[in-house]
């Protein structure tokens, strides 16, 4: 399912698989295979996918709607 989603997202952003792995630092494979679900992605990659295309994770709690973003944790938070 992930990979179903950073296809969407680079496509989305109009991005060539080249082009956006160029600018990660991965390889073409490398993101190819991720989008296909052939290698299991980092969430750190996803994350640093997901930012060069426009978006941003959030995770939200569904009982309580409260909504944090990974990068906004600190230490004393976990």
């Amino acid at each position: 399912m992930i990979g179903k989603v950073l296809k969407y997202m680079r496509k989305n952003k109009n991005l060539k698989q080249d082009v956006l792995a160029k600018t990660i630092g991965i390889s073409q494979q490398n993101l190819s295979r991720y989008e296909n679900e052939q290698r299991i992605v980092s969430f750190d990659m996803i994350e640093q996918i997901a930012n060069k295309c426009g978006y941003e994770i959030y995770f939200i709690n569904k009982n309580t709607k409260d909504k944090f973003q990974a990068n906004n944790l600190t230490r004393k938070d976990i």
